[in-house]
């Protein structure tokens, strides 16, 4: 149990993240959850659940000593990558990708599992090797060995997304923990080859998508979808102007625009409530990343330190990415934005991460001081 007080900032905005998306999802899914399952309330019913299960996950989490996830790192990350591992043998397939365990009422995506206890992992091992980390072999290598594997069976199943996202926040997560600039340098001259590589040679997928976001004619049915999918995104802001045409007015939510309750939801919410709702949102996430930053600053150790640092960083990417890709600045893809897209899986894994960054505040002190606080 945690004497100290939580960072109320954070708190705050992101129970205000999932309780708004309550509103947003029910308003980008209803057409389609009445189209697929004769009900509208369906997908909002579901939504609404997961954000309860998530707020009582922050809590949760947020009282247990962050020094505990340092003991067990190694534990969840070897959890993970069998997750990993079951989910390219027995994995519901979904558009072409394995990336789900089908557990009975609820999908399980060991990606998200594995993205935090990588993190963690990551986290435990600049902690103890701050000494040795300019040493290729004792300091770099063993973060680099479980980066890799984690992302190359990503890659696998395949989500070329998730895996670049997850490979980014490790690699700025160990420039942060003073690694060897020259080693960085080589490798990520080595990996950006592979990677130009990947996608031009082995997988047409990643080459499609940057034609898609090129504005490219389509030459496949993948690419066209893809078109469709970003024009329909950019006319859903287009519409919104700098008001919004008002809450559950959206016209592009009506079976116009994919994964308007997910992947896109951005969008609809720049529909509905215009440039002034969409700027909020990312305000919001702003503020989260300014606080994140300030309790790592203020970390009792090392441990706390890198552990909040791969936190804000994962929420940041992925909140700026999702806006990025609806506003078509980055090619598409899947990454949902935390707490604000529908998912399952998400929600919990990350209100747990941010209820462990709260923990972290609490023991470093960090929190805004009322007027009559003595400094």
């Amino acid at each position: 149990m945690v004497k100290g007080r939580l960072d109320w900032y954070v708190l705050t905005s992101v129970i205000l993240l999932m309780l708004f998306s309550i509103a947003f999802v029910y308003s980008a899914s209803y057409a389609f959850a009445e189209a697929k399952f004769g009900s509208e309330e369906k997908l909002f019913f579901n939504h609404l659940i997961r954000v309860g299960l998530g707020i009582l996950t922050l809590i949760i989490f947020a009282k247990i000593d962050y020094h505990v996830w340092m003991k067990l790192s190694k534990i969840l990350l070897i959890i993970g990558v069998f997750l990993l591992i079951t989910v390219l043998l027995v994995g519901l397939e979904k558009k072409g990708s394995a990336r789900w365990l089908d557990l009975g009422p609820i999908g399980f995506q060991p990606s998200e599992f594995a993205k935090f206890a990588l993190v963690m992992h990551l986290a435990a091992l600049l902690h103890r090797k701050q000494k040795v980390i300019k040493d290729f072999k004792e300091g770099l290598l063993p973060l680099l060995i479980w980066t890799v594997g984690v992302c190359f069976l990503i890659i696998l199943q395949p989500d070329n997304s998730t895996a670049l996202v997850i490979f980014s926040i490790a690699t700025a997560m160990i420039f942060i923990g003073n690694a060897n600039l020259l080693h960085l340098g080589a490798l990520a001259g080595v990996f950006s080859a592979l990677g130009v590589g990947y996608a031009f040679l082995v997988s047409g997928y990643p080459l499609e998508r940057l034609k898609a976001f090129l504005g490219m004619s389509g030459t496949t049915e993948e690419l066209e979808r893809l078109g469709y999918q970003l024009k329909q995104s950019l006319i859903a802001l287009g519409n919104g102007g700098f008001f919004g045409v008002g809450p559950g007015q959206s016209k592009q939510s009506n079976l116009f625009l994919p994964e308007s309750y997910s992947d896109f939801i951005y969008s609809i919410i720049g529909e509905e409530y215009g440039f002034i709702g969409a700027v909020f949102i990312i305000l919001v996430f702003v503020l989260i990343f300014w606080r994140g930053m300030i309790i790592a600053k203020h970390a009792p150790d090392t441990f706390g330190y890198f552990l909040a640092i791969g936190i804000i960083l994962t929420f940041s990417m992925y909140a700026f990415v999702n806006a990025g890709v609806n506003c078509g600045l980055l090619p598409t893809t899947g990454l949902p934005m935390p707490f604000v897209s529908y998912g399952g899986t998400a929600i919990l894994f990350h209100a747990a991460a941010i209820g462990i960054l709260l923990n972290i505040s609490a023991q470093a002190g960090v929190y805004p001081k009322k007027e009559n606080e003595k400094e």
